[in-house]
C-alpha cells in the first residue's frame, strides 16, 4: 500500500518557515521545507490538519501557532462533530487543529494524534478511482463529497471537494497558480487530476 512519508512545502523563506513550524507545531521531518518562488494567489486547494485528543491541545496549538506569527482564520469553537480552529501560516498554508472530543479529560499534551493532508479536488470519484489506481487504499467514502484513505505512514490523506474544503477552512475557493506542495510517498513520481506533485521519499529527503 502506498504511504505518504511526508509533505513538502515550497516557500519564500525556508530559514523563516523552519522558525515558524518549529516553534508552532514541532512536527519533525513529516513536514519539509524548499525554496520556491512559484506565483500563487489565493486558496491552494488543500488544508494540513492536525487531529488531537481534547480541546486543551487545541488551544495549546492555536496559541502556539499565533505566538510564532500565525493568522487566525477561525477561532476555536464547539461544532457538531468536536473542536477546532483554523489559522494561516505566515508562509500562507492553511492549518485546521481539530479534535472529535469536545471535553478534557486532563492539561494538554502537547501529542499530534493524526497529520492529516486534505486536497480539494473538483471531482471526489474520480480522483478517488485515480489513487486507488495509484496504490492508496480506501479506508472511508462517502460517495462524491469525502474520502479518506487508509493511513500507512506518517500523513494520512483525504479528499474533499474544493469548494467544500474552503468553506470548513472559512476561506474563498477562489485561487490560482501553484498549490505550494509536493507529496513524499514511497511511490514513482506522478501528478493527479488537479495538479498536485508526487515524489519519491527518498528525492525528498535529499533536498
Amino acid at each position: 500500500m502506498t504511504s505518504i512519508a511526508s509533505v513538502t512545502l515550497e516557500v519564500d523563506d525556508p530559514a523563516a518557515a523552519d522558525r515558524f513550524y518549529s516553534a508552532a507545531f514541532g512536527l519533525g521531518d513529516r513536514l519539509r521545507l524548499r525554496a520556491s518562488e512559484e506565483p500563487t494567489s489565493g486558496f491552494r486547494g488543500f488544508t494540513l490538519s492536525l487531529v488531537v485528543a481534547q480541546p486543551a491541545d487545541v488551544d495549546a496549538l492555536l496559541d502556539a501557532a499565533v505566538r510564532a506569527g500565525a493568522t487566525t482564520v477561525k477561532p476555536a469553537a464547539k461544532s457538531l462533530w468536536g473542536y477546532g480552529g483554523v489559522v494561516q501560516a505566515p508562509d500562507g498554508t492553511i492549518w485546521q487543529l481539530a479534535s472529535s472530543s469536545k471535553k478534557n479529560t486532563g492539561p494538554a499534551t502537547g501529542r499530534v494524534d493524526e497529520f492529516v493532508l486534505l486536497l480539494g479536488v473538483e471531482d471526489v470519484k474520480a480522483s478517488k478511482q485515480f489513487y486507488v489506481e495509484h496504490g492508496l487504499a480506501v479506508g472511508k467514502s462517502f460517495g462524491s463529497k469525502y474520502v479518506e484513505f487508509a493511513a500507512g505512514g506518517a500523513v494520512k490523506l483525504a479528499l474533499y471537494k474544493r469548494r467544500g474544503l474552503a468553506k470548513v477552512a472559512g476561506v474563498s475557493p477562489d485561487g490560482t497558480g501553484s498549490h505550494r506542495l509536493t507529496i513524499d510517498a514511497d511511490t514513482d513520481p506522478f501528478t493527479d487530476p488537479d495538479g498536485f506533485a508526487w515524489r519519491t521519499a527518498s528525492e525528498s529527503a535529499a533536498v
